[in-house]
């Protein structure tokens, strides 16, 4: 199985990117660099190709390419960013995603939805309604999704940014987040509570292999107690904007 993941550099704007429920702090535009290679560099240890979304120099926020789309299969669903200084990062992520040969779809208006608020396991997704995202972006998004087997599932979302800012999944289907940012775990048959530490979320690299920041010391542990290998990687100043492990790549398998 082929394994690749979208990614795209960050913007020189990078530290004015939006920020909802954290206060601004400086951000350190030529480290964020230097973490963002350390991130590819991990995927091309890991087996994984990485296919680079043109740069967006004139987005802030461009570096969290997950907002951009949610690939299901051979499919992929243009978003439609909640934020409107964030619309025009999806044309690269597009172009970049028809010239791989996938199929395209689009959520339109009067919908929303970013990437950030999807969280997908074996045929269930699971989309967060909130800030960023409305009902009608996720009706669309069912009704794209529904033909290929996919169960959509809306969830309450008030207390982060985005559904993957509280929650992501283990590989055996385990929801992992912080418990008092969650409307209600009990979305999930299967939810563990996780300290409350920066970079607790989780990219799952193959079945036995999750990639996690290494500000999360404390749940580190915790994975690696339930026999899973961690690939920890430094995400500081992309944390300062909301940001965390799954934002910088969209996962493509085929």
């Amino acid at each position: 199985m082929n394994r690749r993941a979208l990614v795209r550099r960050p913007s020189p704007r990078l530290a004015e990117g939006l920020l909802t429920h954290l206060a601004r702090v400086p951000v350190d535009v030529d480290l964020a660099l230097r973490q963002w290679d350390g991130y590819v560099a991990a995927l091309h240890a890991e087996g994984w190709e990485t296919v680079e979304v043109p740069p967006a120099p004139d987005c802030p926020d461009s570096v969290f390419v997950e907002d951009t789309v949610v690939v299901y299969g051979d499919l992929a669903v243009v978003a439609r960013p909640g934020a409107d200084e964030r619309k025009p990062e999806t044309a690269g992520t597009e172009a970049t995603l028809r010239g791989l040969g996938y199929r395209v779809a689009h959520v339109e208006e009067p919908g929303t939805l970013d990437g950030g608020d999807v969280l997908k396991h074996d045929a269930i997704v699971w989309v967060g309604l909130g800030g960023r995202t409305n009902r009608a972006g996720v009706d669309q998004l069912a009704a794209h999704l529904g033909p290929l087997g996919a169960r959509v599932v809306g969830v309450p979302l008030t207390k982060v940014l985005h559904l993957k800012s509280a929650v992501t999944a283990l590989p055996d289907g385990t929801v992992v987040g912080f418990e008092e940012l969650v409307d209600d775990p009990t979305v999930w048959s299967s939810f563990l509570a996780v300290p409350e530490e920066p970079g607790a979320h989780v990219v799952l690299l193959d079945a036995d292999t999750v990639l996690m920041s290494s500000s999360a010391p404390l749940t580190r542990a915790l994975y690696e107690a339930r026999g899973l290998r961690v690939v920890a990687v430094d995400m500081t100043e992309f944390e300062k904007l909301e940001g965390c492990v799954t934002c910088l790549s969209v996962r493509l398998r085929g």
